[in-house]
């Protein structure tokens, strides 16, 4: 694999951060969309980073056209859209959320992945470049949580979305090989942000706190490693996929 095209959202930290640099020390082009900026990958002169709030998503086409603006598709062996930024709160009975908090949460976590997508499909159709969208899952999507629901249902659907235009993808020509993927329990910001919760509020504090107590979170440069494996690997568009089997 070599001269891919990546754009990949919420590279400011965690699993996003770490791929765009595993991916930039490999001589890929990275187009990077965060609200913040990472210093990091800042250093890398095939990093663009584009400053954007996922949350207005009626602006993620235009955002979309200054992207693919910017891409010498001509001379690209690959170009793929991973969608990785997501929102894990609100942590609390649906009761007790906030309507702004919901709003944001599925915005960020499964509307602006699916408008992205659309856009990456319209814009690709017609070009014979292999063609790929990961979207980061979890298995919050498969399994119910308590006081976890947003984001259980923003992951849920995430995974039905990646399978219907999946379907839509297997009777092209050319198609885009659309997968989800589901990175296990990941050592970044938003596991701490879980396990540091008031348990009276967020019933599964004390299960994310054990989880890392026991060494049962995987590093940001395991799953980086993982997703490079799967990234070259061939997928029936539609797939579920678990890292860990990479």
């Amino acid at each position: 694999m070599s001269g891919g095209h990546f754009i990949i959202t919420g590279t400011s930290r965690g699993i996003g951060e770490q791929l765009a640099r595993m991916l930039l020390k490999k001589g890929h082009i990275v187009y990077g969309i965060a609200r913040g900026r990472s210093e990091s990958l800042g250093s890398f002169p095939n990093y663009k980073h584009h400053a954007y709030d996922l949350n207005d998503t009626l602006g993620l086409e235009r955002l979309m056209d200054k992207v693919f603006e910017e891409m010498d598709l001509d001379h690209a062996d690959m170009i793929c859209l991973i969608n990785n930024a997501s929102m894990l709160e609100p942590l609390k009975r649906i009761e007790n959320c906030d309507p702004k908090e919901i709003h944001s949460n599925l915005q960020i976590s499964l509307v602006a992945p699916m408008l992205l997508t659309s856009c990456f499909i319209q814009k690709t159709e017609g070009l014979s470049v292999r063609k790929k969208i990961i979207n980061i899952s979890s298995g919050s999507g498969v399994y119910p949580a308590p006081t976890m629901s947003a984001y259980c249902t923003a992951k849920a659907g995430i995974q039905m979305f990646t399978q219907s235009v999946g379907a839509e993808q297997k009777t092209q020509q050319n198609p885009v090989e659309i997968i989800a993927v589901n990175p296990g329990m990941v050592d970044t910001e938003m596991q701490r942000v879980a396990r540091e919760k008031n348990e009276q509020e967020f019933q599964m504090a004390q299960a994310f706190a054990h989880a890392f107590e026991s060494g049962q979170l995987v590093s940001t440069e395991d799953i980086g490693a993982q997703l490079l494996h799967i990234i070259d690997k061939d997928f029936e568009p539609g797939s579920i996929v678990n890292a860990n089997e990479f």
